[in-house]
């Protein structure tokens, strides 16, 4: 049975590029995961179905379906992940304008069964720099004290969710200038 790790991390905070630095790291080792971003199977469906137009749209959908594509998502993550290990590139929590909704529902862990729950967090002003330097992605724009609230909200999350799966979780920092330590951290994780 292959190793399913769950990462997360408000956006900003730098996730896949610890996670994508890991993987290389570990290539070399001969460890191969397998990545697969949750948000992408919930907006694969939600764009074929023409309820968005792009990804950023994803967090204002109305609660229903949300839970509907994170059904789907979560579904077909546990049938393609089989018997490989597994990184799943998700979000803890999403800050939806109705509040925070939970990344990670209980019908999704039962799907999914992590190993273990990787938090990647950062100091807020950090995260902040980043979000407003990243063009690529339209952010709805908040300040740091509603980034520590996310992250705080977040770790209160992942301990939940190990409750209900039995899994661990670890909390891995991706400072600024210290990308190296953040993938040797993660690249441990995934040993």
């Amino acid at each position: 049975m292959g190793k399913k790790v769950v990462v997360t991390g408000v956006p900003g905070v730098g996730k896949t590029t610890v996670v994508t630095g890991a993987l290389e790291q570990l290539m070399d080792e001969g460890i191969t995961y397998t990545s697969i971003n949750f948000g992408t199977f919930m907006y694969e469906v939600a764009v074929r179905e023409k309820i968005v137009e792009n990804r950023d749209e994803m967090r204002k959908l109305d609660r229903t379906i949300q839970k509907r594509l994170q059904k789907e998502a979560a579904a077909g993550i546990a049938a393609a992940s089989g018997t490989m290990n597994v990184i799943i590139d998700t979000h803890s929590s999403v800050k939806t304008p109705a509040g925070y909704l939970a990344g990670l529902p209980e019908w999704v862990l039962r799907e999914l069964m992590p190993d273990v729950i990787v938090l990647v967090e950062t100091d807020e002003d950090q995260i902040l720099q980043r979000r407003l330097g990243d063009e690529s992605r339209v952010r709805d724009m908040e300040g740091a004290r509603s980034i520590a609230e996310h992250q705080q909200f977040n770790r209160s999350l992942a301990a939940a969710y190990a409750m209900l799966t039995g899994c661990t979780v670890k909390i891995v920092r991706n400072e600024d200038f210290l990308l190296d330590r953040a993938v040797r951290e993660m690249a441990d994780i995934l040993r």
